[in-house]
């Protein structure tokens, strides 16, 4: 049967037509109904892209040591690696945890553009052995050299609690500044511990992203917890990144199915936290944070 030119043109636009479609949404052009653990997010309006999910390295940390550390170098990498090996695309570092030596080692031969490092730093009395605490152009060499790596992703300002913290850190943010015109890193900004130091981020310019205790509960939260949704609304609105931490409640709800999965529904429905800091002690951990982050439906 001959079939018109017109409708030969017709139907084989159709078909592009249904090709395409078929082709974006295999892309994932169309958002899936619930939330996936491991897609890139934008972190704000930087040009930055994680994971959702982030894996932190700091629980009980302090002195350069953590839990993730005291499981030996062995445990530790392994740990690394079966997190990058599910999807985990960000690591979170601090001077205060000693986690620095510890990931490159753990992800060796993957290129270093496929995760990101977080690193943070420790400006405060005590924490960490050093009586010291010398400018930003002498730590920076120093977390480049202990990491291994030409260049850090996110370096932070680590618990920062004044309101006065722009003023107080402005040599420290100037220095680092330079250091991200050059590409040494590439954003940078604070993570806070106070409700006041979480208003001075949302309206300091200086500030790509920010690290901030939440989660339904107030666990290891800041006084005056129930302020902090909206003060990181007004955060996300400003095009800074946020990353929230203590989604477990630093290990409180570890052992709670059912208040575990509401503080993730909770935080994602929040619609203002890019990324979800959680310090994993075992691998377990991540394929659980993983299944109850694919269990909570979009809005």
């Amino acid at each position: 049967m001959k079939i018109k030119r017109r409708e030969f043109f017709k139907q084989s636009a159709l078909g592009v037509g249904g090709m395409l479609v078929s082709a974006k949404l295999a892309r994932g052009d169309v958002p899936p109904k619930y939330f996936e653990p491991y897609e890139k997010v934008p972190l704000g309006k930087t040009k930055l892209e994680w994971s959702r999910v982030c894996m932190g390295t700091g629980v009980r940390g302090g002195n350069r040591e953590s839990n993730q550390t005291r499981m030996g170098k062995e445990k530790f990498e392994a740990l690394l690696r079966g997190a990058h090996e599910r999807g985990v695309r960000v690591f979170d570092l601090a001077d205060l945890y000693g986690t620095h030596p510890y990931v490159l080692p753990a992800l060796k031969g993957i290129p270093r553009d496929d995760y990101a490092i977080i690193s943070k730093i420790w400006w405060r009395p005590g924490g960490i052995p050093d009586k010291d605490r010398p400018d930003a152009d002498v730590v920076i060499p120093r977390f480049l050299k202990e990491i291994g790596t030409d260049y850090i992703d996110l370096v932070l300002l680590h618990c920062v609690e004044s309101p006065k913290w722009p003023e107080e850190l402005r040599k420290q943010m100037d220095i680092l500044d330079k250091y991200k015109d050059k590409g040494v890193i590439r954003a940078h900004g604070v993570s806070c511990h106070t409700v006041d130091a979480l208003e001075a981020a949302a309206n300091e310019p200086w500030v790509d992203s920010v690290h901030a205790r939440i989660n339904p509960y107030g666990m290891s939260m800041d006084k005056g917890h129930e302020r902090v949704p909206g003060v990181l609304k007004k955060i996300h609105d400003a095009g800074k990144g946020v990353v929230g931490m203590k989604i477990i409640g630093e290990g409180k709800l570890r052992n709670d199915e059912e208040k575990r999965s509401e503080s993730i529904k909770y935080v994602l429905g929040l619609g203002c936290v890019d990324i979800l800091n959680v310090g994993f002690e075992k691998i377990e951990e991540v394929d659980d944070l993983a299944a109850r982050v694919k269990k909570v439906e979009r809005a």
